[in-house]
């Protein structure tokens, strides 16, 4: 029994909503793949938060009519399709599907279409073999705690910095101070000579 016209647009109205979703799209040909294997593959990609989708080339047409960022999933759309969409993390996607297609040995990839670009097997072998999203929140964990050890080493040494900043300002301070005591000293002498004279004076 054939789909019905509500069915295929729900089905369509399904593609389009995982579609808004999805920041890259797969697609490989699936057949020759039992449904214990399709399964397989869905939850290999669970985790990554990719899924599979197997629907008919003229629904995905349909879904992908007034998308111009997946218009170029047209030039897939042949043979026994099924639809690997990637929301984020697709680094982990197409590892996942490299194993379970190396696993099956039944899998071809045909191509895909990330940000209005069309991808080929290499491009997204590519694509794969960039770090993971763990592996990235991993690298800028380390590299924040990194920094943070720099900064708390140079927080510790502001103390030692500031004392001998200071001890070195006293000590300037103290200096002055001996030199303005002599000045005043020689002042008293001045005026102690310039006494005398007077008292000579007056005795003459």
């Amino acid at each position: 029994m054939g789909r019905t016209i509500e069915n295929k647009k729900e089905i369509v109205a399904d593609l389009k909503e995982t579609l808004s979703e999805s920041t890259l799209a797969l697609v490989i040909e699936y057949q020759g793949l039992t449904v214990a294997e399709i399964s397989d593959l869905r939850r290999r990609l669970r985790p990554s938060g990719a899924v599979c989708k197997v629907t008919k080339n003229t629904l995905m047409g349909i879904a992908i009519k007034d998308e111009e960022k997946w218009q170029p999933l047209s030039e897939l759309l042949k043979g026994s399709s099924a639809f690997l969409l990637v929301k984020e993390d697709f680094s982990s996607a197409i590892k996942a599907y490299q194993d379970f297609q190396k696993a099956t040995k039944k899998t071809e990839l045909r191509g895909g279409v990330m940000e209005g670009r069309l991808l080929k097997e290499p491009d997204v072998k590519a694509l794969g073999d960039l770090p993971s999203k763990e592996q990235l929140i991993a690298q800028i964990a380390g590299a924040i705690n990194a920094l943070a050890t720099k900064i708390a080493v140079g927080i510790n040494e502001v103390p030692s910095s500031l004392a001998r900043a200071l001890q070195a300002v006293a000590e300037q301070e103290q200096g002055g101070g001996s030199n303005e005591t002599a000045t005043e000293a020689d002042s008293s002498t001045e005026t102690a000579t310039e006494a005398d004279s007077s008292t000579e004076t007056a005795t003459e």
